[in-house]
């Protein structure tokens, strides 16, 4: 392997992605933000899940939420739907993993919440019924995702679809997406220098 090579591929394909991103997404990024402020000035939480590496990005911005990004201030409301395992082993072995974040969201989230879905293919099932979930509670329901969406597009009202079929690109827009999240809601909520 041609390491030097291999490396600015890397580097030419995600600068590619994160300006097809940066061009394709703005607006949505916006209704996202304005939907996720208004949630947390009535009182209301993000609740943020995912499997996999999308799982670790739903606990890394719900922590960011929670504790700080760049600033000591209040705290944000959030939860990762990734990191209770005896509501995960439970809710996987009695109702079945499909079930992992529906029940929870049927279980913890109240009228005014925001549910963020982070799904790279927006193909998984668990995903999929967790937003069917919270749009019969009458949830906004919003996902980050990528190539063509998947089945998320009409389950979710802000819909953040990164233009790439590359697994690890779609990877490191969402965290990148998600972590311009944290920033302009403190921002927004006047928590930020």
């Amino acid at each position: 392997m041609d390491v030097v090579s291999f490396y600015k591929a890397e580097f030419a394909e995600h600068h590619d992605v994160a300006r097809r991103t940066e061009a394709a997404l703005v607006q949505a990024f916006a209704g996202l933000l304005t939907a996720c402020v208004g949630s947390v000035r009535a009182g209301g939480k993000l609740m943020l899940f995912g499997n996999g590496g999308s799982a670790a990005d739903a606990q890394h911005l719900a922590t960011e939420l929670t504790v700080r990004y760049k600033k000591n201030r209040a705290p944000v409301a959030a939860i990762a739907l990734t990191t209770d395992t005896s509501a995960l082993t439970a809710i996987g072995n009695d109702l079945g993993f499909e079930q992992l974040f529906a029940r929870q969201i049927e279980a913890l989230a109240r009228p005014g919440d925001v549910v963020i879905a982070i799904s790279t293919s927006g193909k998984s099932p668990n995903v999929i019924a967790a937003l069917k979930q919270a749009k019969t509670m009458g949830l906004v329901t919003a996902a980050l995702s990528g190539k063509d969406g998947g089945d998320l597009p009409g389950l979710a009202d802000h819909l953040l679809v990164v233009p790439s079929d590359t697994t690890a690109r779609i990877q490191e827009m969402h965290i990148t997406l998600g972590q311009m999240l944290c920033g302009a809601l403190e921002i927004e909520l006047g928590m930020a220098d």
